[in-house]
């Protein structure tokens, strides 16, 4: 396999991994020490949900628009495929073999996750939409400098939409509002704190990778030209 097909999947699987692990560990909450706020409390699910926006930025700075938007809506796809088999999962009996007790702890790890899944899927589709579309206004408006302002600038917003509405849509009704929005101020300073320091990792990758970055934009001039 081409590295330039493989360096593509590796971030896809990271992307599609990170999605899915987000999806299954949002329920779970912990306590972490954030810089200037000391002790909060955020969503597991928030811990590898940083992630795929690093991956979307890797791949618009390196393979383009048109393949950050796939992967994107392929992630989409994959929140509606595994949200669908999970509805399925809970409504099958369960075997004769097992007690009658694996429905009701199915339910209690799985039950609340199809609410966890909508939520992600709508505020993930809007956010990353919005990412790669900031990303690129970036890019065309520095000449392709900066790095590190269209990876942070796109980031930092599509992350501040992204946790407004995936905690609003999952807790509204269920927690009091200063209870949804001290969660959703420390999830974003999470993101915040991950989004800063992901801005090395962007640097190295787009170094490493500089030859698939020319390779993109010579097949990207040919299908033009065609």
């Amino acid at each position: 396999m081409r590295r330039y097909d493989f360096v593509f999947l590796l971030l896809s699987g990271f992307f599609l991994a990170s999605l899915v692990l987000a999806n299954a560990m949002v329920f779970k909450f912990v306590d972490i020490q954030l810089p200037l706020f000391g002790l909060a409390t955020i969503s597991a699910g928030v811990l590898p949900y940083p992630v795929t926006f690093l991956c979307t930025d890797l791949i618009s700075e390196l393979y383009g628009k048109k393949r950050a938007n796939a992967i994107v809506m392929v992630g989409f796809l994959v929140s509606v495929y595994m949200l669908a088999l999970l509805l399925l999962g809970k409504a099958l009996p369960v075997s004769h073999l097992q007690d009658e007790s694996i429905q009701v702890h199915y339910v209690a790890v799985f039950g609340q996750s199809t609410r966890a899944i909508f939520a992600s899927m709508v505020a993930y589709l809007i956010a990353q939409l919005v990412d790669v579309r900031l990303y690129h206004f970036w890019r065309k408006l520095t000449n392709g400098r900066h790095l590190w302002l269209r990876n942070n600038a796109s980031t930092m917003l599509s992350q501040l939409i992204d946790t407004i509405a995936v905690v609003v849509i999952l807790f509204y009704g269920v927690w009091d509002w200063p209870e949804i929005g001290a969660v959703i101020l420390a999830s974003y300073v999470y993101k915040l704190v991950v989004a800063a320091a992901d801005t090395p990792v962007m640097y190295v990758s787009a170094w490493l990778f500089r030859g698939i970055k020319e390779q993109s934009r010579h097949r990207n001039l040919i299908q033009e030209a065609a």
